[in-house]
Order: structure tokens, then C-alpha cells, then sequence
């Protein structure tokens, strides 16, 4: 079992070696552009810290919510092996196309009721989770409302 600290979201702040990049290249639009391929017309709805749920344990990151994507992508740099047998540091990044979320569940913790996971489950059976978020609320309704934008838009057609 995964142990989280009592102030996740502390931990969260006191962390973010993303900030620095922020500052650099002048805000989270621009950062999220650096990071993620960035269409046409495309909005950011929201940045929010929060850790991204794996195998290997819960990684502390940055959620963008945008008109068309929800992406993540890790504070810190991790190692990955090559087949040279050297190690690479890449930012762990993750990825899905609004279109592609067939819901977003809600669930926390038994023991603690303030610790919220948020689920992503997308139309081709994956599920992605998240937790620790400095304001829960905020980010699952910005998730909600780009979902529910992305059906107008094809109701529209």
C-alpha cells in the first residue's frame, strides 16, 4: 500500500520543480504548449498540481484540463532505460483526447473521506486516476464542463 503524508497537498507545494519552468517560460499556457501539441483554437480550462496514480506509486505532477485534452506530465524527471544500457530522463506524460473520455468517476478513501480519487475511464477501456489535489472540487467540475463542451460540439454537427 502506498503511504501518502497527512498534508498532500503540502507536499505538492512544497515540490514543484515545474515552477521554475512556469516562471521561465511565462505561465502554465505556455508550458502546456511547450509540453503537449497544442491545436487551433484550443483552450486551457485549468492547471492543477496533483499525482498521477501508477504501479510503481503515485507520481506529483501538473493536470491541464483543456477544450480538447486532459494531460499530465510529472514534476520531476524520471529514468528510463535504453537499449544501450544507459538511462535517459524523460517527464512522464500522459495524454487523452477529450473525445476519447467516455466518463469521470468520483471516489475516496474509506478511511479518509478527504483523500478523493478522480478516475478517467476512456471509450477504449483504460482508466486513469488521480489523486491529491489541492481543490478537488474545482478540478472535477473543469473536467466535467470539457466533457460536456466536447458532446455540444458533436451534437452540433
Amino acid at each position: 500500500a502506498v503511504r501518502l503524508g497527512p498534508k498532500i497537498s503540502e507536499t505538492v507545494k512544497g515540490k514543484l520543480s515545474l515552477g521554475a519552468r512556469i516562471l521561465q517560460v511565462g505561465g502554465l499556457e505556455n508550458v502546456f504548449k511547450q509540453l503537449f501539441s497544442f491545436r487551433e483554437g484550443e483552450k486551457l480550462l485549468k492547471a492543477c498540481q496533483c499525482y498521477l496514480s501508477t504501479t510503481a506509486g503515485p507520481i506529483a505532477g501538473l493536470l491541464f484540463i483543456s477544450s480538447e485534452k486532459v494531460a499530465f506530465c510529472s514534476e520531476r524527471s524520471i529514468k528510463i532505460p535504453c537499449p544501450n544500457g544507459e538511462y535517459v530522463r524523460v517527464h512522464y506524460k500522459v495524454v487523452v483526447p477529450v473525445e476519447k473520455i467516455k466518463g469521470v468517476n468520483q471516489s475516496e478513501n474509506m478511511k479518509k473521506p478527504c483523500q478523493k480519487y478522480m478516475e478517467i475511464v476512456t471509450v477504449d477501456g483504460f482508466d486513469v486516476w488521480f489523486m491529491g489535489f489541492l481543490n478537488y472540487q474545482k478540478a472535477f467540475k473543469c473536467l466535467q464542463q470539457a466533457i460536456s463542451q466536447r458532446l455540444d460540439d458533436v451534437d452540433t454537427f
